[in-house]
């Protein structure tokens, strides 16, 4: 399995482009596309080409994208010093890739306008078609076929999610197919009904093992089915307000997790830092798919030295993710009867709020962080240890070897139970408490590790329907309920896939104007006399250090008012991020690509509101 996950076979790059050779007797020693398809081991490797793409983890050396920490930063979970950065303003000049290298659009959590790898999957899909009977058996069919399609599907999910409409194409154009290859953007909903389609048919045929239980198999593609269900279903509803669609997208999301949460192959056994920071996933029964790194064969990642507590962090965990997080006893600290619990600082947070806090967060104010709030989730305990000492090469620069969970059992079933709930408001069956049972109140349950335990945390009392906290922060648009569930995802799934696109589906994204929510321009309580006594000596910080009280009044550091300094710390000279619109919900294509299409006499239609 490392042959698959860590080096992805350049091998794969053989003629597929339909060119016409210029001699007649063909290539003695190199593949061509006629003597490439015969047999089942050059499909699967072929099929391995696109598993860089779509199963990142923590990426490789210094990649960002899509890679938890380093890449997903642009949400309201998250601050930097001065001012915050801003959503595009206008159409950029070209916006356009036909590469195979992964890269991606930050604000958008999603890709270029490039049908690269949806072309590749049309390709295979063909090359498999043509194998149907003489190369394959049936059942090899059927299975390199749905991978074909889900490859397909995952694709064309990400480019709706950042561009809304797209052309969609279910087969490889000639240069001669102008009318398609310059054909105007189709309806997303369109675009989705395909691919809902193409994942119906990955979970009727494809393989429930295929060999190595890493191999893409029916369970990892389930998983990603309900994570990219949950969002069309939930998009169709809030964005579009089509209550037909989105419950045939969200059913589906529904039935694909089912299928991975009744197999009984995956349960919540491991404590939560370990999920991140294991040397290695192989025996993490909560993981459904992970990356291997192993610096033996070069592949190494540098996510972990950003954890490492002496790495710089911005941008940085804010206030208000920190008051996200529940109290012990399972409610938010406005409601809690926690003792302490109305106290913001982190070392009150890191004994009273869920586990997840403490295994998220370091638990002192860290001067390395722009918000002094430390994430150190994507390391192991041992790590940080070394801070003020000379890191091993596992835990500094781009030669760290953790493995990487690429999809877990706690985003199934948070997915599970989302699309039930959602569900349930459109005239479907109601959540019950069994069903809350068998999702967040699994994931409370998991074991705590020997260092939380040796601090005191404790699990999190178990959500009840009976007993449903009514959170007094909770939107008036959101039940109790659906609050509760995306409270559960934002807790869980810190610096990693979810958060802006889960801003995205609910029509939500302005949470990240601190205009109206300024709890995202601040940090956590801090007594900086107690807690860093070094900021409020001498001169280094005066007039650059600021506390905002309790009450709103804002307390600058002179110099002399040291004993002052206590406060939800101001990051240096911050400022809100530019006022943004509707439209920033989606990306606008390129001039350029507008203008290549009239230039040929065709239309491209730019994203509404750009």
């Amino acid at each position: 399995m490392k042959k698959i996950i860590l080096s992805l076979l350049a091998a794969i790059a053989l003629l597929f482009t339909g060119c016409d050779s210029f001699l007649d007797r063909p290539p003695l020693t190199t593949g061509t596309d006629e003597t490439y398809w015969t047999s089942e081991n050059p499909v699967r490797l072929f099929a391995n080409g696109f598993y860089a793409n779509y199963f990142v983890g923590y990426s490789s050396t210094w990649g960002v994208e899509y890679a938890p920490l380093r890449g997903y930063y642009f949400a309201d979970d998250f601050t930097s010093t001065g001012k915050q950065s801003s959503f595009e303003t206008q159409a950029p000049e070209s916006r356009a890739s036909t590469s195979e290298t992964v890269a991606w659009l930050t604000q958008y959590a999603g890709p270029s306008w490039n049908f690269a790898y949806a072309r590749k999957s049309n390709l295979f899909l063909e090359r498999i078609e043509k194998m149907k009977g003489q190369y394959l058996s049936d059942d090899a069919y059927k299975h390199w076929s749905a991978v074909a399609r889900f490859f397909r599907g995952y694709e064309y999910s990400r480019l709706t999610s950042v561009f809304g409409n797209i052309p969609y194409y279910d087969k490889v154009l000639t240069d001669t197919d102008w009318d398609l290859m310059y054909k105007d953007r189709d309806d997303r909903t369109m675009v989705m009904d395909k691919v809902y389609d193409d994942f119906v048919y990955v979970l009727d045929n494809m393989r429930l093992i295929d060999g190595d239980a890493q191999y893409l198999n029916r369970y990892i593609a389930a998983s990603f089915i309900s994570r990219l269900m949950l969002f069309e279903g939930t998009w169709q509803k809030y964005q579009l307000n089509n209550t037909e669609k989105a419950k045939k997208y969200l059913e589906l999301a529904v039935r694909a997790a089912d299928l991975v949460m009744k197999s009984n192959k995956y349960s919540f056994t491991s404590d939560f830092r370990s999920l991140f920071g294991s040397e290695s996933l192989s025996a993490n029964k909560e993981v459904i798919m992970y990356r291997v790194y192993d610096a033996t064969l070069s592949v190494t990642h540098h996510i972990a030295s950003y954890s490492n507590t002496t790495e710089s962090q911005s941008p940085a965990p804010n206030l208000s993710l920190a008051k996200a997080f529940i109290c012990n006893d399972g409610k938010p600290y406005k409601l809690s009867t926690v003792a302490n619990a109305g106290k913001l600082d982190i070392k009150n947070m890191v004994a009273t709020r869920d586990p997840r806090f403490e295994a998220t967060f370091w638990d002192a104010a860290k001067i390395e962080s722009n918000t002094l709030l430390y994430a150190c989730k994507f390391i192991d305990r041992v790590g940080p240890t070394y801070y003020g000492k000379t890191y091993p090469a596992i835990y500094s620069s781009n030669t760290n070897t953790n493995d990487a969970p690429v999809i877990r059992l706690a985003e199934v079933v948070l997915n599970w139970i989302e699309a039930k709930a959602e569900l349930a408001t459109m005239g479907g069956t109601a959540v019950t408490q069994a069903d809350i049972d068998a999702s967040i109140n699994a994931i409370r349950n998991r074991p705590l590790d020997a260092t939380a335990i040796a601090k005191g945390i404790k699990k999190s009392a178990a959500l009840s329907l009976a007993s449903l906290p009514d959170d007094p922060d909770r939107d008036t648009d959101v039940s109790a309920l659906i609050w509760e569930i995306r409270r559960e995802r934002r807790m869980e799934f810190v610096f990693e896939h979810s958060r802006l696109l889960d801003l995205k589906r609910w029509k939500k994204l302005n949470y990240m104007q601190g205009a109206t929510n300024p709890d995202i321009l601040l940090g956590p309580w801090v007594d900086f006399p107690t807690e860093l006594p070094a900021w409020v000596t001498g001169t280094a910080k005066v007039n650059k250090l600021k506390v905002k009280k309790a009450d709103g009044t804002v307390v600058t550091f002179n110099g002399t008012n040291k004993t002052e300094m206590v406060g939800y710390y101001i990051p240096e000279n911050i400022s809100d991020r530019d006022a943004f619109t509707d439209k920033n919900y989606l990306a606008p294509i390129g001039n350029t690509q507008i203008s290549q299409y009239l230039d040929k006499g065709y239309t491209l239609t730019q994203t509404p509101g750009w």
